[in-house]
């Protein structure tokens, strides 16, 4: 199947189609209102170990849960108060709780990558809601790239990277938030932040009181996106970067603009750290050819959602 022929518009029709390639243990990638994730059944032992094995993702690293309503993760996991409340505000949406697992919730253990914690997400996306409709199981869902490298924020970056490992590329335009959802987990009463989103810290606070930050675990994460390594071009990136060296492009922030890049591609022009953010997986891509020697990148703000954007950053450019 070549990767044009393994793209579908996701109409009626094909959500059903996808749905039914799930069931039947395949793996279909579809759009979430952060990035296009690479879809199994979230029971299915095999379905998700096939999901490791395509994008070539260490076991270790567990995957998060897609269900269509709260309803749905209260059958699959244990709910403090605190992670009620944040549940009730934020879903659907980018927001992922990693909570205590169900004893019955008949999840593969690849999933939580054995831990006794499982993360969960309601995404808001409609066509992503279709699909757990209409296959009516849980979904794990990472994102639908190899391991370690630029998430695709459409369907065409999912094609170039895994067409030949995905029986159904649904196509649902271009993702609206682009980047991975924040990543919470509650524990002793307090919120911490596993991974930065677009749920800011200040959004959770409102709720939660004070947010701590979890400290990095690259070598036992417990939730997505806490790897050293992770949403990697295959240049390098200079960040923080007022000027370019010989032969760079530039990545830029309004008007935050590494002088003499050979090539310049702006978050935002206007300063926009929501724009920004939804650019820069894109982005990312378009400079990562061989015509540059790396990539310098602007500073960016690192309040509200610069936190995520500057999370993304420092672990792309880790080598």
């Amino acid at each position: 199947m070549t990767q044009d022929r393994n793209i579908k518009f996701a109409n009626d029709s094909a959500i059903q189609e996808a749905a039914a390639l799930i069931r039947a243990g395949s793996l279909a990638a579809f759009p979430t209102e952060t990035v296009y994730g690479l879809g199994a059944d979230a029971r299915n032992e095999h379905a998700v170990a096939a999901i490791f094995a395509a994008k070539g993702r260490p076991q270790f690293n567990p995957l998060i849960v897609h269900v269509h309503d709260l309803a749905a993760a209260r059958r699959l996991a244990e709910f403090d108060a605190l992670s009620l409340q944040l549940a009730e505000q934020f879903w659907p949406g980018p927001l992922t709780l990693v909570l205590p697992r169900r004893a019955d919730c008949g999840l593969s253990l690849l999933v939580s990558a054995g831990l006794d914690t499982v993360a969960l997400r309601v995404p808001a996306n409609p066509v992503a809601q279709a699909l757990l409709l209409a296959a009516d199981c849980p979904i794990a869902a990472p994102s639908a790239n190899i391991s370690g490298k630029i998430s695709p924020t459409c369907a065409a970056h999912v094609a170039a990277g895994m067409g030949d490992k995905v029986a159904m590329i649904l196509d649902g335009g271009v993702c609206a938030v682009g980047l991975e959802s924040t990543v919470v987990q509650v524990r002793g009463g307090r919120a911490f932040l596993l991974r930065p989103g677009s749920v800011t810290r200040d959004q959770i606070a409102v709720i939660a009181g004070t947010v701590e930050t979890n400290a990095d675990a690259p070598d036992a994460p417990q939730s997505p996106g806490q790897l050293a390594s992770h949403y990697a071009p295959n240049l390098p990136l200079r960040l923080n970067a007022a000027t370019a060296q010989r032969g760079e492009a530039g990545l830029a922030f309004g008007d935050t603009i590494p002088a003499g890049a050979v090539k310049i591609c702006n978050l935002s022009w206007r300063g926009d750290l929501t724009e920004a953010a939804a650019n820069l997986f894109a982005m990312l891509r378009e400079l990562d050819c061989d015509s540059f020697s790396g990539i310098a990148v602007a500073s960016i703000p690192a309040h509200g959602l610069g936190e995520a954007i500057n999370d993304r950053l420092v672990r792309a450019a880790h080598r």
